[in-house]
């Protein structure tokens, strides 16, 4: 029976990036580089996570689903044969560029794959923002000129954030991060993005970065208005409290609070995958028990029915589960 399992971060130079996986988490950054993701969980063409640990430590995630994959999936449905989640951290120590990713009605004529998203706020320096969705009575008109302009970041709902906000992206809705954020981040298994505009900034390489705006304002939903930040509250469960954030076809997400000693157990139907975001957690499933810090997720697979975490000290985590 396959057991809960850990994987090798693979990490993402980015020219917005920054050092903060390392300063935040302890992640082993190469010297010097721009680290402005850390893919987590990734089953990519190219980047497919390596366990890190175990009986099957060196394999990967590609070969799990291949030859186990109805063990780690349970009632989860794969994406295209792969894994069905992407999942990461992303560390901007400047704003990303304005951009979109197309809607799964337009994706395929575009020659890229639907994205939807949602971003937990896991560290946010003093004034922080997202760009996300338009200002309300931006028009696609208004938003065309501006692109020409250079000043299309005028047509976008600009929201203050702290630590703990999190937020939801269906695959349409324009957004940026802006500087000072860092971000779990849990998504399709997809890596479409079109730009719309970069701040007119060179790419690692010295050059400006590519833009795609006529994939971009066919992707846009230029109905979406002002959205919100997720609003729900936490619920009191034994052991803690757990507030609901995401429950979309896609995948659910919930954030979990634990007050200790007391631990917290689940039935699973699918697979589920457990990132701590502050503290300290033990995953055990069957015989087996990984410990998890800050920053470190682990993916228990659906055969192994039943899961219980407990920590020593105030914890929290999110829990992940795949549509």
């Amino acid at each position: 029976m396959l057991h809960p399992l850990t994987f090798h971060p693979i990490f993402k130079e980015r020219v917005w990036g920054g050092r903060n996986l390392e300063r935040l988490y302890r992640k082993p950054l190469p010297p010097s580089a721009r680290i402005g993701e850390s893919w987590e969980i990734s089953d990519r063409p190219g980047d497919v996570s390596v366990i890190a640990a175990g009986l099957l430590a060196g394999k990967d995630l590609r070969w799990l689903m291949e030859n186990h994959g109805a063990e780690l999936l349970g009632a989860a449905k794969p994406q295209n044969g792969r894994f069905p989640l992407l999942i990461k951290i992303l560390d901007a120590r400047e704003k990303l560029s304005l951009q979109v990713h197309p809607p799964a009605a337009e994706a395929a004529a575009l020659g890229g794959e639907p994205k939807t998203e949602m971003w937990y706020i896991a560290d946010a320096a003093p004034g922080a923002e997202l760009f996300v969705g338009l200002k309300r009575g931006a028009s696609r008109a208004d938003f065309e000129r501006r692109i020409r302009h250079g000043t299309v970041a005028e047509c976008f709902h600009r929201v203050p954030v702290h630590a703990g906000d999190a937020i939801f992206l269906p695959s349409g809705r324009v957004h940026a991060i802006g500087a000072g954020i860092v971000i779990f981040e849990v998504q399709q298994n997809s890596d479409t993005t079109y730009r719309v505009f970069d701040w007119n900034r060179v790419g690692l390489d010295g050059q400006p970065r590519e833009l795609h705006v006529a994939q971009s304002l066919a992707s846009i939903n230029f109905k979406d208005f002002e959205p919100q930040m997720i609003q729900s509250q936490p619920k009191a469960m034994p052991g803690g409290t757990v507030r609901p954030l995401v429950s979309d076809p896609l995948f659910a997400v919930e954030l979990v609070s634990m007050q200790p000693p007391k631990s917290v157990s689940w039935a699973m139907q699918t697979c589920t995958i457990f990132g701590v975001v502050e503290g300290q957690v033990t995953v055990a499933a069957g015989e087996q028990t990984i410990e998890l810090q800050a920053g470190q997720f682990c993916l228990v697979p659906a055969c192994r029915k039943t899961t219980q975490l407990r920590a020593e000290r105030p914890a929290t985590f999110l829990k992940i589960t795949p549509g």
